[in-house]
């Protein structure tokens, strides 16, 4: 990615000079960025603290590019950071061990990823980033001292992994009960909810991988959805044309869930 990418897609900073040892005695000097308020409204939950407390937070948060791709932790390893996507779309996986994987969650701009308040908790699934962007990063120490303190975050940590185990309650249910057309609907609704736009870079392969269905199934999905006029697909791209009707298809596959996060939305403005 180049500097103008760069610039186009990541929060606005301003930059702070910062010494950086190169070897004995040696030291370079580099931009460190400065978390700004207006960058930090791109993540919801932190848009929904009081000022005074996000600022507070400020000198221990880290923007950071979040690659397709990027293992932020695996299962049973230690949390070092709870990660705040901002434009990235994280999944929360379960791999069996015979390496079949399978989605249990989604986390974007909405939420957290790998937020651990009790000392030497582990993961209890891997986060890996599905969709390239950017995010803040906060030491779990941190993020425990901050939550200890009470006020707002404890408020919103709380609320907001009510509408995480609610997804995850219903990816559970929607993986027995449900048909592969409304498990793709269900897949595409939560990255739309997510993303900037209706059109979402994604592989059938990869749709395939994270339900834990064979991808001749998501081909003929996909193709059943086409042909309804609810998406398009070419190959690596799916655009959402019908949304209303993408949801009427998913029903309550996806419905249980968005209701959840609305009402986390409401509990959030009134933080």
């Amino acid at each position: 990615m180049n500097n103008t990418q760069l610039s186009a897609v990541a929060p606005k900073a301003r930059s702070l000079n910062r010494a950086i040892p190169t070897g004995p005695g040696k030291f370079t000097v580099a931009p460190r960025p400065v978390i700004s308020y207006s960058g930090t409204q791109q993540n919801e939950l932190l848009a929904a603290l009081p000022r005074e407390a996000l600022e507070s937070l400020f000198e221990h948060l880290e923007l950071v590019e979040l690659p397709f791709g990027k293992e932020l932790f695996d299962y049973g390893h230690t949390l070092e950071y709870a990660y705040f996507p901002t434009t990235a779309i994280v999944s929360l996986l379960y791999v069996m061990e015979d390496g079949a994987t399978t989605e249990i969650a989604v986390v974007g701009h909405e939420g957290v990823a790998g937020a651990s308040l009790l000392a030497g908790e582990r993961a209890m699934c891997a986060a890996v980033v599905q969709s390239a962007g950017y995010g803040y990063r906060l030491k779990t120490q941190c993020l425990r001292d901050a939550f200890n303190q009470g006020g707002a975050l404890p408020q919103l940590l709380m609320r907001y992994n009510n509408a995480l185990f609610a997804q995850m309650a219903q990816n559970a249910v929607g993986g027995r009960h449900s048909s592969i057309e409304q498990k793709l609907c269900r897949w595409l609704l939560d990255r739309l909810d997510r993303s900037p736009s209706n059109e979402l870079k994604v592989t059938q392969e990869l749709i395939s991988i994270m339900l834990g269905v064979r991808r001749e199934s998501i081909t003929a999905a996909a193709g059943k959805l086409q042909d309804e006029g609810l998406i398009h697909y070419r190959r690596g791209n799916i655009t959402v044309l019908d949304r209303h009707g993408l949801e009427q298809y998913a029903g309550e596959c996806y419905k249980v869930a968005k209701t959840e996060y609305d009402r986390l939305l409401v509990d959030v403005a009134r933080c």
